[in-house]
């Protein structure tokens, strides 16, 4: 049995708590013109969704202003903690969650997730000083102090794979760029778009990627159970967006390495 006071063992703990309590209130059919798209996202995931000054940017938002488009609906920003994505979602604070979410079997059980649109994994950010201590793999107790982001899949994986290593736990990838470069942390663990994404702009800073996946993850959209009509929406739009190519267009354009 996992431990309560762990991350893996507290979200499995709140995954059957979520489970418990239902499916949440109806919406709006999927394709009611003019009814807002409430869109869940936690914009701390460059290059996928993050902010701009004060406006949202990235591949997640390019998506999902032409899923908008493809209902006919407006879409409703609902900017939320990574935490609370899937609480919101039950709750009816959102209609679906478009925040680089991997699918997972955990997740499974309590959302409905759309076809997968970009295969991803888990990849450490590092100072390039420390770079070579990975040049003969991945270690099984990597050197020094983990830092991950929150409930999130980098964080699981550093709990299950890395148990003798220290974690720390960190709101947002500012604060891992912050603590790397600090020494605070000695490796940032997280998806690989953000990997990639925070060794180009903070090169100059000192960090680079090692460049080993430590895990295949597949990003979807998040629905509630039961949402069968936007759930099929969301999924013929992402089929069309593969099809004509509009997909590859966006993600190219926000990810430093492509896909």
């Amino acid at each position: 049995m996992l431990p309560a006071h762990s991350a893996t063992g507290r979200f499995w703990l709140w995954i059957l708590l979520v489970a418990c309590a239902g499916v949440g209130p109806a919406r709006a059919a999927a394709k009611d013109p003019g009814v807002p798209l409430k869109v869940g996202v936690s914009p701390i995931f460059p290059p996928m969704v993050f902010k701009q000054g004060r406006q949202l940017a990235g591949a997640e938002v390019d998506l999902a202003q032409a899923f908008g488009k493809h209902l006919q609906r407006p879409i409703q920003w609902v900017e939320l903690p990574w935490k609370d994505q899937i609480v919101a979602l039950h709750d009816g604070r959102t209609d679906i969650v478009i925040s680089s979410m991997s699918i997972t079997t955990a997740r499974g059980f309590v959302v409905a997730f759309t076809q997968p649109y970009l295969l991803v994994g888990q990849m450490a950010v590092v100072r390039r000083t420390d770079k070579e201590l990975y040049a003969l793999g991945f270690p099984s107790t990597p050197p020094g102090t983990i830092g991950v982001l929150r409930a999130t899949t980098g964080e699981f994986l550093a709990e299950r794979d890395f148990p003798a290593s220290k974690l720390r736990s960190l709101p947002d990838s500012a604060s891992a760029v912050k603590a790397l470069v600090k020494r605070r942390i000695d490796l940032f663990i997280s998806d690989s778009t953000l990997a990639w994404h925070l060794a180009g702009m903070h090169a100059s800073d000192g960090l680079t990627v090692v460049p080993q996946p430590l895990s295949e993850e597949y990003l979807a959209w998040a629905v509630r159970k039961g949402d069968e009509a936007l759930l099929a929406s969301a999924n013929a739009y992402l089929a069309q967006a593969r099809q004509d190519g509009s997909l590859q267009q966006v993600l190219k354009r926000w990810m430093a390495v492509g896909p």
